[in-house]
C-alpha cells in the first residue's frame, strides 16, 4: 500500500510490467492537486519516471486521495473519471493503457 503520491511515483519504475506495455510508447503527466506533478515516459515497456509539468500525451489531473485509491484498486478509475473526479487532457486511449504498465 501506498501512503502517498510520492512513493508510488518513486516505486513506478521498479513495480511497472514491461511485458505488459512493450507496444506501448507514451508520454504521461500527472498532476495531483497540492502535491506536485509527475511525468512518466514509456518505451516499449521501459519506464521513466520524474518530477516534472511538462507536456505530455496523456496528462492526468485528481487529488491524492483519489489517485492513491485508484492506484490501490479501492476506486475504479473510469467512475472516478465520469463522476469528475480525476480529469483526462490529450490521448485517452493512452489513460486506458495505464494498467496495462501498472496491472
Amino acid at each position: 500500500m501506498y501512503g502517498s503520491a510520492q512513493e508510488f511515483f518513486d516505486d513506478l519504475k521498479a513495480n511497472a510490467d514491461p511485458s505488459r506495455a512493450t507496444d506501448l510508447t507514451a508520454s504521461y503527466r500527472f498532476d495531483i492537486a497540492g502535491v506536485g506533478s509527475w511525468h512518466v515516459d514509456v518505451n516499449a515497456g521501459k519506464v521513466a519516471v520524474g518530477e516534472s509539468d511538462a507536456p505530455a500525451d496523456c496528462m492526468i489531473a485528481t487529488d491524492e486521495q483519489t489517485f492513491l485509491a485508484v492506484v490501490q484498486n479501492r476506486q475504479s478509475p473510469i467512475a472516478a473519471y465520469m463522476t469528475g473526479k480525476i480529469k483526462v487532457e490529450g490521448d485517452m486511449g493512452l489513460a486506458l493503457r495505464l494498467r496495462d504498465l501498472v496491472g
